[in-house]
């Protein structure tokens, strides 16, 4: 088996016929580099590190056992082309006079040029000073430096060596390179070196093994890694050299070695017989018991060991153990953490040598994180005791429920208390269980363990204010799912009751409740037709403090109100809103498409309006599909972009049967029932059933502005003119529609004209119509107009208000024609969505700055979609850019 440790020696050197101060004759094999392992990788960043490391006086090569600093040097010096003189320090060296003996015999052994006023110490216990002068001054005389590697310097802990240490390498000037190989900082003044840049050091970091590295050394041992793989097996021993070797030396024997370097036991392989004999059992009694116990804890400081040692003593042991690089690894602010691998073995032993103390363990750290503040810490640590209830409690007393719903780590959460058993009884375990089902959408079950938490906490805990604000919460949710605002209200009422007596530092910790409460009641609000309050709470739960915990409550509640602006018959508010919110979950790092998919919805919704059916596919097939489908808002929205989609591409009876999930739930909505008898009656009369058409417009309601006006045309289509514009007339909008109120109402107005016989009243409300929607990209009112706006369109001044965006455009008279445009690719121009929006924009004459703020992005990110836009489409300037999309009528 080779050797991989750093001691392994290589060819001895001639006898030496001297002896130490002590009597004893020398050890040669102290002097004589060491061999390379067989299986020895070159690393050429190393050896030009160590190159570079000649310019400076002092070299410290710092690193744990089997970190290979050891080979490392001796590779390196051997290939030097000046003398190299090595000593390996022993711990019966310790004696200033034995210690100089051995370095001066080094020193000769590598042909060091030493006079004879250099003499050997006599006394074992003493150097005088002038022996130490008289070297220094040789060495300073020297034409060409003498390298100096003193090995294990670890060992050589007497701070009169290492001050006579000091003097010579200070007074030898450029006569002397000392490199030192340890386990441990050095005692010398290496912040004096370091102010006057004379020290050059490799510590841990640069000694790991990088993933590029790991696959040519397990070459060497005859395995085949792929990188991928190697990143891993770093990751897990972070490149330590011995754990490497002594993996792949263990996998040689196994019968599949990549499966066994992933998934090695690390506490019954040959790594745990080396850390256990290399770190462990070296240390003193205490210092193995806090490693055992703190083996339990993803990191750790002085407090918290001591809380798992029930001793004092924790701050200067890991100081010292971090000193030593006993694979005890800072994080700053005295905070440390166990070298992974490490981390396993101890945990492992600590089984075997204190059987049963693992989870009291746990526990005791669960307790202090908790006085702490640190509460994902202290929840996991619970959870490993087995002691749901105080994990359950810590949750739900932190006011952090809302983390189960919000947070970017709430699957963590979920995962977490999904191993939480019914030996968990108290209210806060029935809260988290209510949640985890109502986040789920399962209504049945987070119901009735909701009403079972409730219950307890009014018997047994009338005043513990957190957790009847977490009751709240989940009661507004409920109100939410069920589409059953008085709900919510009684939810959002009782909330505001409380705030008062839950401390203020928990609110200001834990903004996702106040804004997850707040989009719950906006979207039980809007779900019942009541717009105002809902915008009125969504507004306040989308302006909530920034931040990673209401990054999903903001989007949801800036999709609603995108969904409210849709509803009202704005177009572009709705669009500008919706893509806000995807473009801020972006900028927070949550992964698209999220939430509710309203957003997503919405877009899809106006894409339709303006007919663009390739994109609103694309859209609606991009929104997420809530679990159970239990979010009315959501299901409603999803059926009626369907219904719709189907019926403007003339699948009316598919269209119709599309509605049923946004009139099917148990609490009706007045504009979902409203939209949904409209697709009905559209399909109706498509189908040639002009009565049952008519007939079917009696649901819609009275105070939806935008189906009014929608039931109006259709009423008019279906031969019902007087009753149409009685429809009209009815309009209670307060002044808050937009275009898709004003522009149908125009048409319909319109149509009604012309049919009698007032041309210059229809082409009148024609113009404005067309004015409305311009803007908007409103096409769908004209397309759904019928063939008597035609003739009209195609007449000037109308035809030019018309041209480019609804119908194709014409020269005027006084321009010349154009050359024909090239022909079109015989492939489809694909673009993504966010190209189809800029290009969209780019048509509108708008500037890059104003397309930029259209879309909520940065002017670059709009020019990197403009480089794309045109490569696809073969141009290199605006205006081609738009005539090319329209010959392929992508716009």
């Amino acid at each position: 088996m080779v050797d991989i440790s750093d001691h392994a020696r290589g060819p001895t050197i001639p006898a030496v016929p001297y002896a130490d101060p002590v009597g004893d004759p020398f050890l040669r094999a102290r002097f004589a580099l060491p061999a390379r392992p067989v299986t020895f990788l070159r690393r050429q960043r190393l050896i030009d590190h160590l190159d570079q490391a000649l310019r400076t006086p002092l070299t410290v090569i710092n690193g744990a056992a089997g970190a290979g600093k050891t080979v490392l040097a001796a590779h390196w010096a051997a290939g030097l082309r000046q003398p190299v003189a090595w000593l390996t320090a022993e711990a019966g060296a310790l004696r200033p006079g034995v210690f100089w003996a051995y370095v001066l015999q080094a020193m000769r052994a590598c042909d060091g040029p030493l006079s004879d006023a250099v003499v050997a110490p006599a006394d074992a216990d003493r150097v005088d000073r002038r022996l130490l002068a008289t070297l220094a001054a040789e060495l300073n005389d020297r034409d060409r430096p003498l390298v100096l590697v003193l090995d294990e310097y670890d060992r050589v802990t007497a701070p009169d060596v290492a001050e006579q240490l000091e003097f010579v390498l200070h007074h030898a000037g450029r006569g002397l390179h000392l490199v030192l190989v340890t386990r441990t900082e050095p005692l010398l003044p290496l912040h004096r070196y370091r102010a006057a840049g004379e020290l050059t050091e490799i510590r841990a970091a640069e000694l790991a093994f990088t993933p590029e590295e790991t696959v040519a050394l397990l070459e060497l041992h005859g395995l085949s890694l792929p990188v991928r793989a190697a990143r891993a097996l770093v990751d897990r021993t972070r490149g330590w050299a011995a754990g490497l070797r002594l993996s792949a030396l263990a996998a040689l024997d196994s019968a599949d070695p990549e499966l066994y370097l992933k998934e090695f036991e690390a506490d019954r392989s040959t790594v745990a017989d080396f850390l256990l004999a290399e770190v462990l059992k070296g240390q003193p009694e205490e210092t193995q018991d806090l490693l055992l116990r703190v083996s339990v804890l993803e990191r750790f400081c002085p407090d918290l060991a001591n809380a798992l040692t029930l001793r004092t003593d924790a701050e200067p042991i890991l100081a010292t153990l971090h000193r030593d690089n006993a694979f005890v690894e800072p994080l700053g602010h005295s905070w440390y953490q166990l070298h992974p691998l490490f981390g396993e073995i101890l945990r492992a032993h600590l089984r075997q040598r204190l059987p049963g103390l693992e989870p009291e363990l746990h526990l005791r750290a669960a307790r202090w994180l908790r006085r702490s503040g640190f509460l994902p810490e202290t929840l996991a640590h619970g959870a490993a005791a087995g002691d749901w209830d105080f994990a359950a409690g810590a949750l739900v007393d932190d006011l952090a429920i809302g983390q189960l719903f919000t947070s970017l780590r709430s699957g963590d959460l979920t995962q977490l208390f999904s191993h939480m058993g019914p030996e968990a009884r108290s209210p806060a375990s029935d809260l988290v269980r209510a949640a985890r089902n109502l986040s789920g959408h399962d209504l049945e079950r987070g119901m009735t363990r909701l009403r079972h938490a409730e219950k307890r906490l009014a018997d047994d805990a009338p005043d513990l204010a957190a957790a009847q604000l977490s009751c709240a919460l989940l009661e507004a949710l409920a109100g939410r799912l069920t589409g059953c605002p008085s709900l919510a209200e009684k939810a959002a009422e009782a909330a505001d009751g409380l705030v008062h007596e839950v401390p203020a530092h928990l609110l200001d910790k834990h903004p996702e409740l106040t804004a997850l409460l707040l989009t719950h009641l906006g979207s039980a609000r809007l779900w019942a037709g009541h717009f105002e309050d809902a915008r009125a709470a969504l507004t306040t739960a989308a302006g909530a403090p920034g931040g990673a915990s209401t990054v999903l409550p903001r989007q949801d509640s800036m999709e609603h109100l995108a969904l409210l602006d849709y509803l009202d018959g704005w177009l572009g508010r709705a669009e500008r809103k919706a893509l806000a919110a995807v473009s801020q979950a972006e900028r927070d790092g949550v992964p698209q498409p999220s939430g509710s998919g309203i957003g997503q919805l919405v877009l899809a919704a106006v894409a339709i309006d303006r007919h663009e059916l390739g994109r609103a596919r694309a859209l609606l097939d991009e929104a997420p599909l809530p679990p159970g489908g239990h979010d009315p808002v959501s299901a409603a929205g999803r059926a009626l972009v369907t219904a719709r989609l189907l019926l403007v591409r003339g699948k009316a009876g598919a269209a119709a049967e599309a509605t049923d999930p946004a009139v099917s739930t148990a609490v009706a909505s007045p504009w979902a029932t409203s939209r949904a008898a409209l697709v009905v009656s559209a399909a109706h009369l498509a189908e040639g059933r002009p009565d049952q058409a008519a007939e079917e417009l009696q649901g819609v309601s009275g105070d939806q502005p935008v189906c009014v006006a929608e039931a109006a045309a259709i009423q008019l289509a279906a031969g019902g003119t007087g009753a149409a514009i009685d429809l009209l007339d009815g309009i209670r909008s307060g002044g808050r529609s937009g275009p898709a109120v004003t522009v149908r109402a125009a048409l319909v107005r319109a149509q009604a004209a012309e049919s009698a016989g007032d041309a210059a009243t229809a082409r009148r409300l024609v113009g404005q119509a067309l004015l409305d929607a311009r803007r908007e990209r409103l096409r769908r009112p004209f397309l759904d107009a019928g063939a008597w706006i035609r003739p009209l369109l195609a007449t000037p001044p109308l035809d030019e208000l018309a041209a480019d965006w609804l119908t194709p455009g014409t020269p005027r008279r006084d321009e010349q024609p154009q050359q024909a445009s090239p022909p079109p690719p015989l492939v489809a121009v694909e673009l993504s969505g966010r190209e189809r929006d800029v290009l969209e924009r780019l048509a509108r004459m708008m500037s890059t700055e104003e397309i930029a703020a259209d879309m909520y992005v940065s002017a670059n990110t709009v020019k990197t979609h403009l480089k794309s836009v045109y490569r696809k489409l073969a141009v290199n300037r605006r205006g081609d850019a738009v005539r090319r999309a329209r010959d392929q009528r992508l716009l």
